[in-house]
């Protein structure tokens, strides 16, 4: 099992703290780098969405590394299947899960009918984070499994 994510993958976040993609954009999520960070902007909920279109993707765990006092708090992964046309398109939950407030690397393992299935997409949805505005902040993050195709 390795990352999923690569250069192919579409990254689209719901926020960005004050709109500096800069110093705070999606591309620190993958940047290798635990100087740099995803910043949302408040509200809630936040999400990281991800569209590994044309290919499909097996899932078994998601990585996170969050700053703490900025952690999703109830987080949920969801999905949509690739067999799907696009006009028949829906998310399917894959996972509801609680990080702690830490700024430890974090592991969520996928449960095992979910991780079987060809993901074209995935979102992370923060419904609500240990930040009182509702802020997430991410040094980290990945999805590991297999790609297909």
């Amino acid at each position: 099992m390795t990352s999923v994510i690569d250069s192919r993958t579409a990254i689209r976040v719901s926020s960005t703290l004050n709109r500096d993609v800069k110093a705070y954009g999606k591309h620190f999520l993958t940047d290798g780098s635990d100087e740099t960070c995803w910043n949302s902007d408040q509200g809630t909920p936040q999400y990281i969405s991800m569209d590994f279109s044309p290919r499909s993707v097996s899932v078994s765990e998601l990585h996170i590394m969050f700053q703490g006092g900025f952690a999703g708090k109830e987080c949920k992964l969801v999905g949509v299947v690739d067999h799907r046309r696009p006009e028949e398109e829906q998310w399917e939950d894959l996972l509801n899960f609680y990080p702690e407030d830490s700024n430890s690397l974090q592991v969520f393992p996928i449960k095992e009918g979910a991780s079987k299935q060809p993901w074209r997409k995935l979102r992370i949805i923060f419904l609500n984070s240990t930040d009182f505005y509702g802020r997430v902040t991410i040094y980290r993050l990945d999805v590991v499994g297999e790609g297909n195709g």
